[in-house]
């Protein structure tokens, strides 16, 4: 029997991890969350789009906010 994943699973185990840690890399959310940086990176730009994520501040030194 096919049992179908959450499509939306790494997003919403993204915007998880950011609302506890919001200084979190995308390097530390790849290796915490067991999937590749560069879907880490995909699923973050997504996010961004639909609004659900926000960065404050520079690069360095800001920090994520989960706006839902």
């Amino acid at each position: 029997m096919f049992v179908w994943s959450d499509p939306f699973k790494n997003e919403k185990a993204i915007l998880n991890e950011m609302s506890k840690n919001p200084n979190i890399t995308a390097e530390e959310l790849s290796l915490l969350l067991k999937i590749n940086i560069r879907n880490t990176k995909k699923n973050m730009e997504k996010l961004k789009q639909k609004g659900l994520l926000k960065r404050i501040g520079p690069d360095k030194g800001g920090y994520w906010k989960v706006l839902k």
